[in-house]
């Protein structure tokens, strides 16, 4: 089988731009359709899912046009892919595994972008679901890609919607500063802001004492998402 290009044939490199320019285009404009369609506005995951399985039919039939110009026999081609096929399902069975793994997910909305999960001691909000990965954020705006076929094999913690509003800040009190009068204090002074949310209640947790320090975690939920790097800020100097 000959890939290289016969000089009898200078346009070939012309249209297989064209190919690859006309489907990159396409598959952008059915991402806009599909962005301002209502019936996915409530379901994100569900318009990553067809994106990414509308994306590589695209570009599996530009990569079909593109070897025709090469004179290359696509039954033939097709065939020995399927008769290497075995060999090669055993050494992408983990790109194979996240795949059926991400199928599972978004059928079955067992996550939903905008959940909040913890899993292998990452604790995020799912941004974004794609059939091989999902994306989880967390706090510090660090981003974690977690296979999904560990999100289907392993256990993992799904909060309550609550919990995407969550702010926990940790502190440490001098041994001689009582840990109540911390806690009534610190509490009365967080639910005088209006961007946060009396229900649930803010509220302190000892978590640790050492020979230096009480540890406490202060927890409190904001009204809005966005604003939790304001409030966390906040909060801290009140603290």
């Amino acid at each position: 089988m000959n890939f290289s290009i016969a000089p009898e044939n200078p346009m070939i490199l012309i249209y297989i731009l064209i190919v690859i320019i006309i489907a990159t285009l396409i598959t952008r404009i059915i991402a806009y359709i599909m962005n301002k369609m209502d019936r996915f506005h409530k379901n994100k995951a569900a318009i990553y899912l067809a994106r990414d399985i509308i994306n590589y039919i695209i570009y599996f039939i530009a990569l079909m046009i593109i070897l025709q110009f090469f004179g290359i026999n696509l039954a033939g081609t097709l065939l020995s892919l399927g008769i290497v096929g075995i060999a090669v399902s055993f050494a992408a069975k983990d790109i194979i595994s996240n795949l059926f793994s991400g199928i599972i997910l978004i059928i079955g909305k067992s996550i939903q972008v905008g959940d909040t999960i913890e899993i292998n001691n990452k604790k995020g909000v799912v941004e974004r679901i794609s059939l091989r990965s999902t994306t989880i954020i967390d706090d510090n705006g660090i981003k974690d890609i977690i296979p999904n076929s560990t999100l289907t094999n392993y256990p993992y913690l799904q909060y309550k919607l609550p919990e995407k509003y969550r702010v926990d800040i940790m502190a440490g009190l001098a041994l001689n500063k009582d840990i109540e009068e911390f806690s009534k204090y610190i509490t009365e002074r967080i639910s005088e802001y209006d961007g946060i949310l009396d229900d649930p209640r803010p509220n302190v947790y000892a978590k640790e004492i050492t020979f230096e320090e009480s540890k406490v975690k202060i927890s409190f939920w904001v009204k809005d998402y966005n604003s939790k790097d304001k409030y966390k800020l906040i909060i801290t100097n009140e603290i």
